[in-house]
């Protein structure tokens, strides 16, 4: 194994974190999911911690409607994007990131290249109306257990006739 001063970073673009482009850059993350141990005490931290930023509670559903646990989304005027959730059984992988896709057939591909690439099917593609009226997406277990998904808000091309 290469000492600290053997190994090489591999490079692929700029800092983007000193990218001059990167206020324009495209969203790729919708919305981030992790597991907490005390649901209102990691709630009613975010809430403080968060304010100062701009962001506050968009959606919240309990273990009574969602069967599972509590869940909580934080964002701003642009809806939830940062859940909280509480623990689940250790058979239920809790955290959850979702990628946002242009289009329907891009959910689509992710989901078919993702279970080519020895992923699990968590959801088909498909409409999820609960979440919203254009809610298009698809969930992947990785190979860890984590729940990821592609997701996409337009309508249908072939519906906008």
């Amino acid at each position: 194994m290469p000492n600290n001063s053997q190994k090489q970073a591999t490079k692929l673009s700029p800092d983007p974190s000193r990218s001059p482009n990167r206020k324009n850059a495209p969203i790729i993350l919708d919305h981030v999911s992790i597991p907490v141990s005390d649901f209102e005490k990691s709630k009613a931290f975010y809430v403080a911690t968060l304010a100062p930023l701009g962001v506050s509670i968009q959606y919240e559903e309990s273990a009574d409607v969602t069967g599972t646990t509590d869940f909580v989304g934080f964002g701003n005027e642009s809806g939830p994007a940062f859940w909280l959730g509480g623990l689940m059984k250790a058979d239920r992988h809790m955290t959850h990131v979702a990628f946002r896709a242009k289009d329907r057939k891009t959910v689509d591909a992710f989901h078919a290249a993702a279970l080519t690439a020895g992923g699990t099917d968590n959801g088909a593609p498909g409409l999820r109306p609960h979440y919203g009226e254009n809610y298009y997406g698809a969930f992947i277990l990785d190979p860890d257990g984590v729940n990821i998904e592609a997701v996409c808000y337009a309508p249908d091309k072939d519906d906008a006739s």
